[in-house]
């Protein structure tokens, strides 16, 4: 294994790893009020989150998407304004940290990035909830660099259903398909993740672009509903889209979907979120974690999925979103953001190419991010931005 992590290592400094989503704008935001100063990422803070720059470094990631996500408790303006003050967090990292963090918008920034051997920091909006209901502010967001959006959280929303709430649009809207046909036309990727697979479905028929799922994994070899249907991965070559696979123990590993109930009811019997990643919410996970040890997940079960996904939507149409700092738990070999070379060398052990990594953990991204901004020059040469609002909205 030895020489397989070496080989991984050597693979991941000419085509590094483009990570679909991290949360650590969020848990700046929670420990610190992102207080720079009090988690300077410059050096160790692993006693307190999965990401810093040196184990950035260490892990071989060259562009890591950002979420600048807010919680859909948020709701309307404060949703946006969370969202904001969010995206002004990823700011203040790049300019703290100009020699290893640059800002990118497009693929070509990524490319840039690489060569100057800069993390190319892009960014991605967790949930429809966050642009209250105005494509105004959809645009606003994608002024201000936000590259892709996840059209729903946990939770429904106004105009699209989410995978972990009660159906109740059957999918999109005809307002939810016109947010599609505007992501569209600006060159904003639509993320799949979190939504019901009768949203995903009708995104893939409503987009003109690729899509991507920012952190999901198959259903198919672990039957949660964050996960994407195999129906929903062959749309994947027909449509140009990426799935990227998500690191998350509850949503890989099946024996890990009981577990996870119970230690969610014990968070709200402590009056806590399931997802409250402060202090206090990790001591509790922590406690009941102790009392009632947890199915443990491995690199291995991340490579079966990657395994699965490939073989369904190929491997041009496959990647990586870890969801660092946005769960509690990770697997054994993925604990932190260093963790990557163990799964490139697990792959690499099932026989996996060096071409196969080089779409896997750069390539894909890349194009899709491309396509979408070809598909948005051919759409805007064609129309204007959209004046669709929600119908509750008019006055």
């Amino acid at each position: 294994m030895t020489d397989l992590l070496a080989r991984a290592r050597a693979l991941l400094a000419d085509h590094p790893v483009v990570d679909g989503h991290n949360d650590l704008p969020w848990a700046l935001r929670e420990q610190v009020r992102y207080d720079l100063d009090r988690r300077d990422i410059a050096g160790d803070q692993s006693a307190h989150l999965h990401t810093d720059i040196p184990r950035l470094r260490a892990g071989g990631v060259g562009a890591q998407f950002w979420s600048v996500y807010v919680p859909s408790s948020l709701e309307g303006g404060a949703a946006l304004t969370a969202t904001m003050e969010q995206i002004d967090a990823v700011r203040l990292l790049a300019a703290r940290y100009p020699a290893d963090l640059r800002l990118a918008y497009s693929a070509a920034d990524m490319e840039a990035a690489r060569e100057e051997g800069r993390i190319a920091s892009l960014m991605g909006a967790e949930g429809g909830h966050s642009i209250d209901n105005s494509l105004g502010a959809l645009r606003g967001l994608y002024e201000l660099g936000v590259r892709y959006m996840t059209l729903t959280h946990n939770d429904n929303n106004d105009w699209a259903d989410s995978a972990t709430d009660e159906p109740r649009h059957g999918g999109l809207t005809a307002f939810g398909e016109e947010v599609v046909r505007e992501m569209n036309r600006l060159g904003m990727l639509v993320d799949l993740s979190h939504v019901a697979p009768s949203t995903m479905r009708d995104a893939l028929r409503v987009s003109e672009a690729p899509v991507i799922f920012s952190h999901s994994s198959s259903r198919a070899v672990c039957d949660h509903p964050r996960n994407i249907p195999d129906d929903v991965l062959a749309l994947l070559p027909e449509n140009g889209g990426v799935a990227m696979a998500t690191f998350v123990p509850k949503f890989v590993l099946p024996e890990a979907i009981a577990w996870t109930r119970e230690a969610d009811a014990n968070m709200r019997a402590h009056g806590l979120h399931p997802l409250d990643l402060s202090e206090e919410g990790k001591a509790v996970q922590r406690a009941f974690e102790a009392a009632n040890p947890r199915p443990v997940a491995t690199v291995s079960a991340i490579a079966d999925h990657l395994d699965h996904m490939r073989e369904v939507a190929g491997i041009t149409h496959i990647g990586i979103g870890g969801d660092y700092d946005g769960t509690a738990f990770t697997p054994t070999g993925l604990e932190d953001v260093t963790g990557y070379p163990n799964l490139i060398a697990e792959l690499l052990l099932r026989n996996w190419s060096d071409s196969d990594i080089h779409h896997l953990t750069w390539r894909n991204a890349v194009r899709v991010l491309g396509a979408a901004e070809r598909v948005a020059t051919d759409i805007s040469g064609r129309r204007g931005p959209s004046l669709a609002v929600l119908p509750s909205t008019v006055a």
